[in-house]
């Protein structure tokens, strides 16, 4: 099965932050045939807090290190493309959940129809749009 991992998961899966994913999520991420894949939006969103000195681990010296991290476990970024801002600008958004970038990445899940493992309890609101979540109940 494919998967979108939202930037909270991607975040707890490359730090090996396995207590903040229930067990569900960590079959899933153990399951060497399920193909994971991150928006680029979310990509760059670990960048951000990566520079902002949010997201620290030992392991990670230089930027370079998360990408190898990911390409490691073998998760594909996937580029935010015009169908998917065609889909981004058609979603209707939540009075309560304002970023533009779990939008965007919202919007690339339901264009892709691939489901998007997350924690963001904000997200169950746009699976009457088309979200297959996967949610992270911590």
């Amino acid at each position: 099965m494919r998967y979108y991992l939202d930037t909270n998961i991607l975040i707890f899966s490359l730090l090996n932050q396995r207590d903040e994913l229930n067990k569900e999520i960590i079959d899933l991420l153990d399951d060497y045939s399920n193909i994971f894949y991150i928006s680029s939006i979310a990509v760059r969103e670990l960048v951000l807090l990566y520079k902002e000195k949010k997201v620290k681990h030992p392991k990670f010296k230089f930027i370079d290190d998360l990408f190898t991290a990911m390409d490691v476990l073998n998760y594909e970024i996937k580029p935010f493309t015009k169908q998917h801002v065609m889909t981004y600008a058609n979603i209707e958004t939540n009075e309560d959940h304002k970023d533009p970038n779990d939008h965007m990445i919202i919007a690339q899940a339901i264009s892709d129809k691939i489901p998007i493992i997350s924690s963001d309890r904000k997200f169950k609101v746009y699976e009457s749009q088309g979200l297959q979540l996967v949610f992270n109940k911590r």
